[in-house]
């Protein structure tokens, strides 16, 4: 989506990335050990993710997404995390199927618009503020003013950026 704090920029450019066949991608999940592959950004529902979903399902693992929902979702999928971008927004429909909300908050204006995003899911859904992290010393103590009003909602911190992994 090209957002100013994506994490994954060089993911903008699709060219800079070798195809790989989805029989690859499932045997290398599994060589991880995981039981759960999470596929995120750039946007990955720009891309048909039916055959590598399918895949993975058929093999044991567990499919989840992050996405900013600008894009309908194919594929089959066992927890979706949106994670909207005010410049783009998202496709109605994934907000039906969104398990999770997740708001980055660049801004104080952004905790507004997570309540309006709020009551665009369904009322099972996890709700999520995080800091973006150039903003996090700013934005940090108002999420958790925030949270101490709304307790439906919980923080997000990007744990690996603590710990200076990138």
């Amino acid at each position: 989506m090209g957002c100013v704090w994506c994490d994954v920029k060089e993911s903008w450019d699709v060219s800079r990335h070798p195809l790989r066949s989805v029989e690859a991608m499932v045997a290398e999940s599994h060589a991880s050990g995981t039981q759960i592959v999470v596929i995120t950004g750039g946007e990955p529902a720009m891309h048909d993710l039916s055959e590598l979903t399918q895949a993975l399902q058929k093999s044991g693992m567990r499919t989840h997404i992050e996405t900013s929902g600008a894009y309908p979702l194919t594929g089959v999928w066992n927890w979706v995390c949106l994670s909207p971008k005010k410049f783009k927004a998202p496709v109605q429909e994934v907000y039906a199927q969104a398990n999770e909300l997740k708001i980055i908050v660049y801004n104080r204006t952004d905790l507004d618009w997570a309540l309006q995003e709020a009551l665009r899911v369904p009322s099972t859904c996890r709700l999520f503020l995080q800091p973006e992290w150039s903003r996090e010393k700013e934005m940090l103590p108002l999420i958790i003013d925030f949270i101490k009003k709304n307790p439906r909602w919980q923080i997000s911190l990007q744990t690996h950026k603590y710990m200076n992994i990138p």
